[in-house]
């Protein structure tokens, strides 16, 4: 599931925290950066749980509204399209998802409240009035229809933030990416899988030549941008020549430093492509000015080094 683009925000982050220690050791760092990498999944599946957690709920109050003295039509006679949302069942099915359930030992029982304030403000939107008039009933209007108010109501609810800024150090920094995979996942689901249907690994395994392509491309990164940083220091230092280091942003140092990784010791990514990405981590990771900085600075390089003839793409249309 997770794309190159996914991989160099972690790498990114280890960097980071890497080049900001008072006492860094590659290896530690290597670990804990593998480690949070790995825990994704974990919040991908709480996510997909909050969602189950809200139909379940949205099913107690059908039930809890029949048992009323004075039930209004709607209570004896409910809309029951949310509650029997064929995604949900299929899903919730699923041998993996019930071991990674079990698993996590993933439970909001005692986030009841935060379920029923998120159920309440589905319920009144006009989009779940919509959908429950629909008079349609399919399995492609329920995943449209889950995948929607997982947008609106659950990726970036304020109180799951913090709730999972709380319970683990790494997914304040992961939301973004989590949420992405959630919507991947749900649209993954078809309507005629059983329950035997994996769910999706996190590391991309479609069209690779080894199973842990991915993961190596993470763990080489990381490790040749550390071990090649005081020479990387320099090349960067000798294209900058207006500023001195100390005054350029910490962030655009080591985006360049991974910039230079990959051209020099990944044959098989095209330059286009490396410089292209960290442009664009620049703009989110770094300072308004970052990306014009980083395109001059990177130009320069790739000019120079590829008139020294260090950069060596193999692969076809990648020969340089």
């Amino acid at each position: 599931m997770l794309s190159r683009r996914h991989l160099r925000i972690k790498a990114l982050q280890a960097l980071y925290s890497f080049f900001r220690s008072n006492t860094p050791e590659l290896s530690i760092g290597e670990k804990n950066m593998l480690k949070s990498t790995e825990k994704i999944y974990e919040l991908i599946m709480h996510q997909l749980s909050f969602l189950v957690e809200i139909v379940k709920f949205a099913e107690y109050r059908i039930e809890e509204g029949k048992k009323k003295f004075y039930p209004t039509s709607e209570d004896l006679n409910p809309s029951t399209k949310f509650i029997n949302n064929r995604l949900v069942k299929i899903m919730t099915s699923n041998r993996g998802y019930i071991k990674r359930m079990n698993a996590y030992r993933i439970n909001w029982v005692d986030e009841i409240e935060a379920v029923r304030k998120i159920y309440n403000l589905i319920r009144k939107s006009d989009d779940y009035q919509k959908f429950a008039n629909s008079g349609k009933d399919s399995f492609d209007e329920d995943k449209k229809f889950l995948i929607s108010i997982f947008k609106d109501y659950v990726a970036y609810a304020e109180y799951l933030e913090s709730f999972y800024e709380e319970k683990d150090i790494y997914w304040a920094d992961d939301i973004d990416t989590a949420n992405v995979l959630v919507i991947k996942v749900l649209k993954g689901f078809r309507r005629d899988q059983d329950e035997f249907e994996p769910l999706p690994s996190l590391y991309n395994e479609s069209g690779k030549d080894e199973v842990d392509e991915d993961k190596r491309f993470l763990k080489e990164l990381y490790r040749k941008t550390i071990l090649k940083s005081s020479e990387f220091e320099k090349m960067i230092e000798t294209k900058a020549s207006n500023w001195e280091l100390d005054r350029i942003a910490v962030m655009d140092i080591i985006l360049l430093k991974m910039a230079l990784a990959e051209l020099l010791e990944f044959p098989s990514i095209p330059v286009k492509v490396t410089m292209n990405e960290y442009i664009d981590l620049s703009k989110y990771y770094s300072t308004p000015k970052s990306k014009v900085f980083i395109n001059g600075i990177l130009d320069k390089m790739i000019a120079d080094l590829r008139e020294e003839k260090r950069i060596v793409k193999i692969g076809r249309g990648l020969i340089e």
